[in-house]
C-alpha cells in the first residue's frame, strides 16, 4: 500500500511539473520593417474656396441682361449682367447739355471779362465795373466745374448698372431669368476662386515650431480620395484658438486640374520634425493599454515589452519609433501577455 502511494505522488508531481510547458501561449510573430520616417500630425478640416464673393449692383433696377452661367469659370473683366439704362442714361445726357451750357456761359463771362480788363487799361471802364464782370467770369468758371461733376456723378451712376468679375473665379449661383428688379447691394452672383482651395485646421502647441511658412504637406480628400503632396502652408497664426488652445493654420492646396471640391472634408498629414530611423509594423501589432507598446520575444523565448512612438498611422500599418532595437513583433497581442511570458511561435 505505501509503495501504491509513493507511485502515485511521483507520477502526479511529474504531471504537475511538466503542465507549464503544455500551456505556453502561443503567438504569431511578424517581421518590423526598418523605415526613415518624421513623425506625422494628422488633422482634417474643410477645403474652402480661397475667394469667395457675393455679388450685386451698387444701384437698384431691374435686370435685363445676364451673361454669366452657373458652373462657369470667368476670368477677370468678364460682363457678367446689367441693369436697365433708360433712365441713366437720360441722366448723362442731361449732365452732357448742362456742362455744354456752362462752358457757353462761361466763354462769354470770360471775353466779357478780357475785353474789360484792356477798356479799364484804356480807362474806358471803371474799376467797380472790371471787379463785376472779372466776378461773373470767375462764378461761370465754377458753374463749368459744378456741372463737369454733375455729368461725372451721372456717369459713375451709368458704369454701376453693368456688373464684371473681379477676379478669375467659377460662377456658383446666377440669376435663371431676367427682367426682376433687385435692390442696392443684393448678392446676384455668387464667385468663387476654386484654385488654389484653402483648408483651415489646427494643430497642438507643441509642435508649432516645428513648422515653417512654405512647409509641403499632403492633403487627402475624404469622400473621393483625391490626393495632392504638394499642399503647403500658408498662414501660421501667432494666437491660439481661445476654445481649443489649439493653433490655427491655413493650408493652400493647389486644384488646376479640379481634383478636390470645395467644401468637401480633407484630411491634411503634416510632417513634424526630421526624420528618424522607426518601424513599420501592422496595425494589429500595436498595444495601448498602459501606452503604446509591442511585443517582442527575446533568444529565450520570453516576451519583451518595448514602449513606441507612433509617428503615422496608416489603415493596415503603423509607423513607430521603439525605445530600443527591435526585428519582429507579436502580432495580435492579447491583454493576457506580460513581460517575462515564456511563448511559443506559431
Amino acid at each position: 500500500m505505501t509503495r501504491l502511494l509513493a507511485a502515485l505522488f511521483i507520477i502526479s508531481t511529474s504531471a504537475f511539473a511538466e503542465g507549464p510547458a503544455l500551456t505556453a501561449p502561443k503567438v504569431r510573430v511578424v517581421a518590423a520593417r526598418p523605415v526613415n520616417a518624421s513623425a506625422r500630425e494628422t488633422v482634417t478640416g474643410q477645403l474652402g474656396p480661397s475667394r469667395l464673393l457675393p455679388l450685386g449692383f451698387e444701384v437698384g433696377g431691374r435686370l435685363v441682361n445676364s451673361k454669366a452661367v452657373k458652373g462657369e469659370v470667368v476670368k477677370a473683366g468678364t460682363p457678367l449682367g446689367n441693369l436697365d439704362t433708360e433712365i441713366i442714361n437720360a441722366q448723362v445726357a442731361q449732365a452732357e447739355a448742362v456742362v455744354m451750357a456752362a462752358e457757353a456761359g462761361a466763354a462769354l463771362a470770360l471775353d466779357v471779362a478780357a475785353r474789360n480788363e484792356k477798356l479799364k487799361a484804356e480807362g474806358s471802364v471803371s474799376d467797380l465795373q472790371f471787379r463785376q464782370t472779372d466776378t461773373q467770369a470767375k462764378a461761370a468758371r465754377a458753374q463749368v466745374a459744378q456741372a463737369q461733376a454733375g455729368l461725372a456723378q451721372a456717369k459713375a451712376g451709368q458704369r454701376k448698372h453693368f456688373l464684371s468679375a473681379p477676379f478669375t473665379a467659377t460662377v456658383i449661383d446666377a440669376p435663371d431669368t431676367t427682367g426682376g428688379m433687385v435692390g442696392p447691394g443684393m448678392p446676384v452672383y455668387i464667385l468663387m476662386q476654386l484654385d488654389p482651395l484653402i483648408v483651415k485646421v489646427t494643430v497642438p502647441e507643441s509642435v508649432r515650431g516645428e513648422l515653417k511658412l512654405g512647409q509641403k504637406v499632403r492633403v487627402e480628400a475624404i469622400g473621393s480620395g483625391a490626393a495632392s503632396d504638394d499642399a503647403v502652408i500658408k498662414v501660421i497664426l501667432p494666437s491660439a484658438d481661445p476654445a481649443t488652445r489649439r493653433v490655427p493654420l491655413e493650408i493652400s492646396v493647389p486644384n488646376s486640374d479640379g481634383r478636390f471640391l470645395a467644401n468637401s472634408l480633407a484630411r491634411v498629414l503634416i510632417n513634424v520634425g526630421e526624420e528618424r530611423a522607426a518601424i513599420s509594423i501592422p496595425s494589429t501589432a500595436l498595444g495601448r493599454s498602459g501606452g503604446d507598446h509591442v511585443f517582442a520575444v527575446d533568444e529565450n523565448g520570453a516576451l519583451k515589452r518595448v514602449a513606441v512612438k507612433v509617428m503615422e498611422r496608416g489603415n493596415t500599418s503603423v509607423t513607430v519609433q521603439p525605445a530600443s532595437p527591435v526585428t519582429q513583433v507579436v502580432d495580435y497581442p492579447t491583454p493576457a501577455l506580460v513581460e517575462g511570458t515564456k511563448v511559443t511561435q506559431r
